[in-house]
């Protein structure tokens, strides 16, 4: 299996609830969320292509970290003058929220880095900063896969978000939303950006009604530890809804990064069977051991979970 990963990367300042030494903890995050995911879920046989810049001075240790992966192809990573982008999350108490601030956030990922790891079984888009991609980019990647059936999965994340003068981002709608999610094989949004992403207002089933003719096949809205939802079409435009609980894996440490492994895990799944239920339910099980731990380093803690898949047992 070939899967290629497109997104920014970040280093992440995550800044916990409590007055202490250690109320602060950093790491790379960002895309490393979806490659280390799929590094750990995939066979060492399989390859991911991670497409991303790295500041330069950055650009070494990231490289080293992920040539320990014998999967990983880093031959996609390049360097850029400048800084990487930093975010700062601000954990909330009882972890059910936290604000965001994003500074030097990366320029768009050409198509022209791109293009040439489009020969793959599947193509994750994670828009971790809002501005991985243009759209006009986008655009292109369809009309190469298209042809070839290539399924693409997009993960809007902080392209529902905007940025004000102090580096904090907000919800505001998109206005080619229509644009973003045309001919999508799956489209991930969590329950608070599906709720802001329409410049009408849309509630959450009105959305569906007019995102499902879209061409798109499967739309997931994740619900945290409520579980998340699966709306799929079939070749007769029938629609048809799946709620799946939350996976009980143990109390919540923390939600970073949990929407990135949701996506990674999903794409993985249903490049595997074809089978969009199943890669929902292995989705929703990935991120909800992910909140069970803090940061990238402790990824290979989904491994074990990956590899037992009862996944008939949990609807």
């Amino acid at each position: 299996m070939k899967l290629t990963v497109i997104g920014h990367l970040c280093k992440d300042f995550v800044h916990l609830p409590k007055e202490t030494d250690d109320s602060m903890e950093s790491s790379y995050g960002g895309i490393l969320y979806s490659v280390l995911t799929l590094a750990h879920v995939m066979e060492e046989r399989d390859t991911i292509y991670p497409i991303f810049g790295v500041g330069i001075g950055d650009y070494d240790d990231v490289i080293a970290r992920l040539k320990k992966f014998p999967n990983i192809d880093v031959d996609g990573i390049f360097r850029f003058k400048g800084r990487t982008n930093e975010v700062h999350l601000f954990v909330q108490p009882g972890h059910a929220s936290r604000i965001e601030c994003s500074k030097d956030i990366s320029s768009p990922i050409p198509y022209s880095k791109i293009k040439s790891y489009l020969d793959a079984d599947g193509v994750l888009i994670n828009m971790i900063s809002g501005s991985d991609i243009a759209l006009e980019t986008l655009d292109m990647i369809r009309i190469e896969l298209r042809e070839n059936r290539i399924p693409i999965h997009l993960d809007f994340h902080s392209l529902t978000l905007g940025i004000d003068q102090e580096f904090k981002r907000f919800r505001r709608p998109l206005p080619e939303w229509r644009r973003w999610c045309f001919m999508m094989n799956s489209i991930q949004l969590s329950e608070d950006e599906a709720a802001g992403l329409t410049t009408e207002g849309y509630d959450e089933q009105t959305l569906i009604n007019h995102l499902m003719p879209l061409m798109v096949n499967a739309f997931i809205v994740t619900r945290g530890d409520r579980g998340a939802t699966l709306v799929q079409q079939d070749i007769h435009k029938k629609l048809t809804r799946t709620d799946m609980p939350a996976f009980d894996a143990g109390p919540t440490v923390e939600t970073v990064g949990c929407g990135d492994v949701f996506g990674a895990s999903y794409l993985f799944e249903f490049v595997r069977t074809k089978n969009p239920i199943q890669a929902a339910i292995f989705a929703n099980r990935m991120a909800a051991v992910k909140s069970t731990f803090r940061s990238i380093e402790n990824l290979h803690l989904l491994r074990s979970h990956a590899t037992t898949r009862e996944v008939s047992q949990q609807l």
